[in-house]
């Protein structure tokens, strides 16, 4: 079972796993301009990137460095590609030689989420939105 390519599969959030959350948060203040809001667990803080009419929003996080793998751990940005429906995206993945990391896991008020590894070796996430908008404040 395949889930075609369509504009209704956006990347739906990024992060940015860092050794040091002080530094990185002055770095992308000081060059991009982004402000950064404490959210959920400590050490997690979603990021104010001004998108505007112009610049489609995006969901953005910066978070401590993390391990998805054992002996693996993230590095550069991570992408979360929205999608319908969950499970019809990890049938898809998988049968298009693609390698759930993470099975589906459900984050309260945000999503379902899975991790997987792309045949070139690439890691992204999946996320099935929850109906629900999130808070305007975060």
């Amino acid at each position: 079972m395949s889930v075609p390519a369509s504009p209704s599969s956006p990347v739906r959030h990024f992060a940015i796993n860092a050794d040091d959350l002080e530094r990185a948060r002055r770095f992308y203040g000081d060059v991009f301009g982004w402000r950064f809001h404490a959210w959920g667990p400590p050490g997690f803080f979603m990021i104010e990137t001004g998108s505007t009419a112009e610049t489609a929003a995006i969901f953005g996080s910066l978070q401590g460095r993390r391990t998805l793998v054992p002996g693996e751990r993230m590095t550069g940005f991570e992408c979360t590609i929205s999608v319908p429906d969950i499970h019809a995206a990890q049938q898809a993945i998988e049968a298009a030689g693609g390698t759930i990391l993470m099975p589906v896991a459900t984050i309260p008020t945000v999503g379902h989420l899975l991790w997987f590894r792309d045949p070139e070796g690439n890691v992204a996430g999946a996320m099935q939105p929850d109906a629900r908008p999130l808070p305007d404040e975060v």
